[in-house]
């Protein structure tokens, strides 16, 4: 089953199931909930695999408000945009909202289109987020697979060092660091050691040994 991309949280049944027809019939897979925790509920249940999705939320929401409902899910670590539905009394909170790590905000009435636009947005920055976390979890493992004296070449050739000089320094022949630089870059997934400095350049910390 495909994991949500949007999840529309909204205490009024009309509106919840008329954005949901909205984003349904451009593409989007979303999620419905009635109120603040029960979808705080089924975030609980992701943590630590969140995915890419975008949160669509109502400001005013009874028992739990949207701002509550953001706190708590800040809370739990979750990387989602959310984008929060105001009306025009609550803009002040809404703008506070957004200093507070939110997303944006949509006055009510707002334009359909306007309102797809902007998911479309943060959704693009939250799978663009999920990407670069992978890839950072992706070569921190591989760093950590690197023997001591891997970890040695490595660090002499994001220096900039030729392999003579590498060698020199390390008390080892030439054609051993070119053993030690083809593992190091099949492990790290790079082609050359610019490519390694860059992707490494990334990585903060970069945990060199």
């Amino acid at each position: 089953m495909k994991r949500p991309e949007l999840h529309i949280v909204d205490d009024d049944p009309d509106i919840r199931d008329g954005l949901a027809w909205l984003f349904d019939s451009r593409g989007y897979a979303p999620a419905t909930w009635a109120g603040g925790e029960p979808f705080l509920q089924a975030a609980r249940a992701l943590v630590g695999a969140w995915g890419a999705s975008v949160v669509l939320m109502d400001l005013r929401m009874a028992p739990l408000s949207g701002l509550a409902t953001f706190e708590q899910l800040k809370a739990l670590g979750c990387p989602w945009p959310v984008l929060f539905l105001t009306g025009h009394g609550d803009v002040s909170m809404a703008v506070a909202a957004v200093k507070n790590g939110a997303w944006d905000f949509l006055e009510k009435p707002f334009q359909d289109n306007e309102l797809v636009d902007r998911v479309a947005q943060a959704l693009a920055a939250a799978s663009a987020m999920q990407v670069g976390d992978a890839e950072a979890q992706r070569l921190r493992q591989a760093l950590t697979s690197l023997s001591p004296r891997e970890r040695e070449v490595l660090d002499e050739l994001i220096r900039g060092h030729y392999n003579k000089n590498i060698a020199d320094h390390l008390g080892i022949t030439a054609r051993t660091v070119e053993f030690h630089r083809a593992n190091i870059f099949e492990k790290m997934g790079v082609s050359s050691a610019i490519e390694l400095a860059h992707k490494l350049g990334r990585l903060q910390p970069m945990g060199s040994a």
